[in-house]
C-alpha cells in the first residue's frame, strides 16, 4: 500500500526505528517492533546505515518483517551519496522483492571514511531516478530551520521544491522543538508552491547527551521553555525522561489542533516512549 493516499483520509501517525549496528543484535529491534506494532501506527520507517556501516541489508530485512509479518506499512530510507546508479538499482530491486513500495529518498550524511560517489549529488537526483525504476511511493526529507549546509532559507526552500518537482509525494521534517518554527516553515513552503503533505518529525528528548548530539548534527534551535526543562531535570534521569515525553505530547497536541498532515515520531527504538505518547494523543488522531 502506498503511503501518500493516507493523508487524504486522516492525520497520519508513524514511527521511525533504526537497525542495530551489529547484525548479531538483530533480535533487539524485533523485540522493539513487537511492542510498537500494538500501537497501530500507519507506517514505520527504517533508517539506513551510513556508508560503510555494513547494515544496509538489515534495512530491507526489518522493513520486510514490518510489512509482511506485522502487516504494518514500511518505509525504507535510501541515501545515495555513497552509491552509484547501478547500486541503487540493486537496492531498489531488493526492496521491491521484499514487497516494499515506499521509499524515503535522502542524500545521506557525508562519511569522511567512505569515498562519496557522484551519480547523485542531491536527494532530488535520487528521487528522479527512483521514479524511473518502478512504481514506488517516494517521500523526501525537509528541514523547518533549513538544512545545516544550506546558506539561507530561500535556497533551502528552492531545493525542497526541486524534490517535490522530481516526484516526492510527501515530506517528513527533521526534528524541531518550537512549533512556531514549523508553522513558519509551512508558510514558506506553501508560498513556494509546495503543496504535498508534510509530516512533522517529533523527537522526545530523554537524555542531555541526546539533545547535544542532535543539535550539533542538525542545528535545531532550543526555545527557552525547552532549555529550562533541560536545566531543571538534567541530573534526574527519570524526571528528564518524563518531562521530555510531556514536552513532545504538548507539541503534538498543538500540531494536531492546527491541522498538521501527520506526526512522525522518532522513537529511538524506545517502545516505552512511543507507548506513553500514543496513549496521550491516540484519541486526537482518530478525528478526521
Amino acid at each position: 500500500m502506498k503511503i501518500a493516499p493516507l493523508f487524504k483520509e486522516k492525520t497520519v501517525y508513524s514511527f521511525e526505528v533504526f537497525p542495530p549496528k551489529k547484525t548479531s543484535s538483530i533480535e533487539t529491534i524485533y523485540e522493539t517492533l513487537e511492542e510498537l506494532k500494538e500501537l497501530s501506527p500507519d507506517f514505520i520507517s527504517v533508517t539506513f546505515g551510513a556508508g560503510g556501516s555494513g547494515n544496509r541489508s538489515l534495512t530491507c530485512d526489518i522493513a520486510s518483517k514490518i510489512k509482511n509479518d506485522y502487516h504494518i506499512e514500511a518505509v525504507a530510507h535510501l541515501p545515495c551519496i555513497n552509491y552509484d546508479k547501478n547500486e541503487v538499482s540493486v537496492l531498489l530491486r531488493e526492496l521491491s522483492d521484499c514487497g516494499i513500495e515506499n521509499i524515503l529518498a535522502l542524500r545521506g550524511d557525508i562519511n569522511p571514511d567512505v569515498p562519496r560517489k557522484y551519480d547523485f549529488t542531491y536527494a532530488s537526483d535520487l528521487i528522479s531516478f527512483i521514479k524511473t525504476q518502478g512504481d514506488f511511493d517516494v517521500a523526501g526529507a525537509c528541514y523547518p530551520e533549513g538544512h545545516i549546509e544550506t546558506p539561507d532559507l530561500v535556497e533551502d526552500t528552492l531545493n525542497l521544491k526541486k524534490k517535490v518537482d522530481a516526484g516526492a509525494e510527501h515530506l517528513i521534517t527533521q526534528l524541531f522543538f518550537d512549533n512556531q518554527v514549523f508553522y513558519s516553515f509551512l508558510e514558506r513552503t506553501r508560498l513556494a508552491g509546495i503543496h504535498v503533505p508534510i509530516e512533522a518529525g517529533i523527537m522526545p528528548v530523554i537524555k542531555k547527551q541526546q539533545i547535544e548530539r542532535m543539535v550539533s548534527m542538525c542545528g535545531a534551535s532550543l526555545p527557552p521553555k525547552f532549555v529550562k526543562m533541560m536545566q531543571r531535570y538534567e541530573n534526574h534521569p527519570d524526571a528528564l525522561r518524563d518531562a521530555g515525553i510531556a514536552y513532545a505530547i504538548d507539541q503534538i497536541v498543538d500540531l494536531i489542533s492546527n491541522g498538521v498532515d501527520g506526526i512522525h515520531l522518532y522513537t529511538m527504538n524506545q517502545p516505552y516512549i512511543a507507548r506513553k505518547i500514543t496513549e496521550a494523543v491516540g484519541s486526537l488522531l482518530n478525528v478526521k
